[in-house]
């Protein structure tokens, strides 16, 4: 009887081992398969981002290099709308001249006429 109950034991330790290496294995594959997505998700940025920058093919893009163009698009993108800041402030700067001119001319005009 002990001998069939360590039989038991050791056949449910066997299945359980097996088990335990299917799901490694699995975990491998994902584990590889998320490493390839990765790598495929960094070279499309990068060519997204700068297409000359992510060139030739087979060579791998570093996270830092994809780190990099992203700042520097952001970077560029924050001065931009600094620029656009600016250029508004301008644009509604002129506008209230514009408007102040065309006050005056309407007020000499009407000093104009009333001369005549």
């Amino acid at each position: 009887q002990a001998e069939e109950e360590l039989k038991a034991a050791w056949s449910q330790q066997a299945g359980q081992l097996q088990e335990m290496g299917r799901r490694e294995h699995l975990l491998r594959s994902d584990v590889q398969r998320a490493g390839e997505q990765l790598e495929s998700f960094k070279t499309r940025v990068m060519q997204i981002c700068s297409p000359s920058a992510a060139g030739s093919r087979g060579k791998s893009v570093t996270e830092q290099q994809v780190i990099e163009k992203v700042r520097q698009i952001s970077d560029e993108n924050q001065r931009s709308h600094e620029r656009e800041k600016s250029l508004q402030k301008e644009l509604s700067s002129r506008l209230a001249q514009e408007k102040e001119v065309s006050a005056n001319i309407e007020v000499f005009k009407k000093s104009l006429q009333k001369l005549q």
